[in-house]
């Protein structure tokens, strides 16, 4: 499969502004990234005036085989198989961290970028955790360079 986007920013609904940040910084070095939060608009719930807290306990309510759900479900897989790298956003949940282990699972470099709160080994999977967002700039911007 040919990699549409360079990457895959991977991260939790509740930390949304911290997200568009990063997604932000993306757009500005004008590096493709695939990121559920781009395609809000197609979800199939909720609305623009509902927290990230009132989208997502209306999301968890869903059943796990809804229509809703497995569309998201798809287009997310698909984003993640046609990316070339996984950044992941801590804090994240529990399924940011299983796309991060697809990701890794599928040979695809691995980051994350934040605190994450112990030690564990599986952060292994990760090439690099960037501690903030100008440890991140700085990598993007010499990324933009190899690939550009």
């Amino acid at each position: 499969m040919q990699n549409q986007y360079e990457f895959f920013i991977a991260g939790r609904a509740r930390n949304k502004e911290n997200i568009l940040r990063i997604c932000k910084l993306f757009d500005d070095y004008n590096i493709s990234y695939y990121c559920f939060f781009k395609n809000e608009d197609d979800w199939g719930y909720g609305n623009k005036n509902q927290t990230p807290e009132e989208k997502q306990k209306e999301f968890e309510s869903l059943g796990l085989k809804n229509d809703i759900v497995l569309k998201l479900f798809n287009k997310d897989l698909e984003g993640e198989k046609s990316s070339r790298n996984l950044l992941l956003v801590l804090p994240a949940g529990k399924a940011a961290h299983i796309e991060a282990g697809i990701a890794y699972g599928l040979g695809k470099k691995c980051y994350a970028i934040g605190e994450y709160e112990a030690t564990d080994t599986l952060y292994n999977i990760f090439d690099e955790i960037f501690p903030n967002l100008n440890k991140l700039e700085k990598f993007l911007s010499k990324y933009n360079k190899m690939i550009n």
